[in-house]
């Protein structure tokens, strides 16, 4: 009988984990979608990017490069260049086209060790046509401080090309401007020590407090101690717990694999120049009354001409007037209610029932705003 019992349970337990696993997926798939993970809201204090720039020299140009008349800034460079290679041109006229003088940016990774390359894109300063063909001559990298960080050159790679002729001329995309893959070499690294740490704090790159108290409630039950804290919207300080010996860079890599729900304001995105308009899933209007309509007057000139009959002795040609105006008052449009907790896809649907576009979508969206009745925050770029 036992083993009879045993053969019964082990046959049901087979049936029943396949059910039992695919719902716990089916939890954990629901879960993962409407969650983030903490990396990808927060940034981590002092592990940070920055930005370098320096002046320099582009030559080997076919002719496309700046014209020593009107850029002197290149002819002072190319003069101080060619001095300090031992060869003296100050009082000597000098006309070539074949160097352009340029901008050189790039930027520094956190954590980049001496001796490690980075990109760097190259910027046409003077009246140069083309960089394609170019190389960048030794080039001094400054940060914000002033000190050297990176020494760029190499071969410039342009997107695009410029060719024209007596009768025209073609441009695709931007030849001044171009790029040197690996174009630098790091020559001095920035100081920060990150493993001697043991408190350093998450910076939000979308400042809420929900979610920061969400980003610290999720590390505090990850780790069974009271790590972290919400200090406001944008900020939450992490501390090592005590006992817990494996450092702080081990404790973000454990901590930025935790997913967080995150919050955000309602709001309502306008660009005017292009017309386009973003909303956020929670934007909502109270009760309004909305109509969308235009007076249009429109005249059309179409004159005639009116002359004699043939062989009339009298008579003359002349131009008759004739004026056509059509008055549209957009009677036909009707007045749409929108009721109190409107979601964001009835009132598109509304507004497109309308036929309204998206430039009148804009002053609808302010002036509902202005009435009160818009529930989010409007955002115009």
């Amino acid at each position: 009988m036992n083993t009879f019992i045993k053969l019964v349970l082990t046959a049901m337990l087979a049936t029943a984990l396949p059910t039992i696993a695919l719902a716990q997926k089916s939890k954990a798939t629901a879960v993962t979608a409407g969650s983030t993970r903490i990396k990808d809201i927060v940034d981590i204090e002092g592990v940070r990017d920055n930005m370098l720039v320096g002046y320099g020299l582009v030559v080997g140009l076919n002719g496309t490069g700046d014209s020593l008349n009107n850029s002197p800034f290149t002819q002072q460079s190319l003069i101080g260049m060619l001095e300090r290679l031992g060869v003296n041109v100050r009082d000597e006229k000098l006309n070539t086209k074949n160097i352009a003088a340029v901008m050189v940016t790039g930027t520094l990774p956190p954590f980049t060790n001496q001796g490690a390359r980075i990109d760097v894109s190259i910027s046409a300063l003077g009246d140069s046509k083309s960089l394609q063909g170019g190389t960048l001559l030794v080039t001094p990298l400054l940060g914000a401080d002033s000190q050297v960080y990176a020494v760029a050159q190499g071969s410039v790679a342009i997107a695009g090309f410029s060719a024209k002729g007596d009768a025209g001329s073609v441009t695709q995309n931007i030849p001044t401007g171009g790029r040197i893959a690996a174009g630098a070499i790091v020559e001095r690294e920035i100081p920060f020590t990150l493993a001697g740490m043991s408190t350093t704090r998450l910076a939000l790159r979308n400042p809420d407090f929900t979610t920061a108290r969400r980003v610290a409630s999720a590390i505090n039950g990850h780790l069974k101690f009271n790590a972290a804290s919400a200090d406001n919207a944008a900020s939450v300080t992490l501390n090592v717990p005590p006992g817990y010996n494996a450092g702080i860079v081990n404790l973000i890599t454990d901590i930025e694999q935790l997913r967080v729900s995150p919050d955000q304001m309602a709001r309502v995105v306008i660009d005017e120049r292009s017309g386009v308009i973003v909303m956020g899933k929670d934007v909502r209007i109270s009760t309004v009354a909305l109509a969308q309509g235009n007076l249009t007057i429109r005249i059309t000139e179409t004159p005639q001409v009116s002359q004699p009959n043939a062989f009339s002795e009298e008579g003359e040609t002349v131009v008759v007037p004739r004026t056509e105006v059509q008055v549209d008052t957009d009677a036909d449009n009707k007045i749409a209610v929108l009721s109190s907790g409107v979601s964001l896809q009835t009132l598109v649907a509304s507004l497109n029932a309308l036929g309204v576009g998206p430039r009148d979508i804009i002053t609808i969206l302010q002036s509902i705003k202005a009435a009160g009745a818009l529930q989010a925050e409007i955002e115009v770029m």
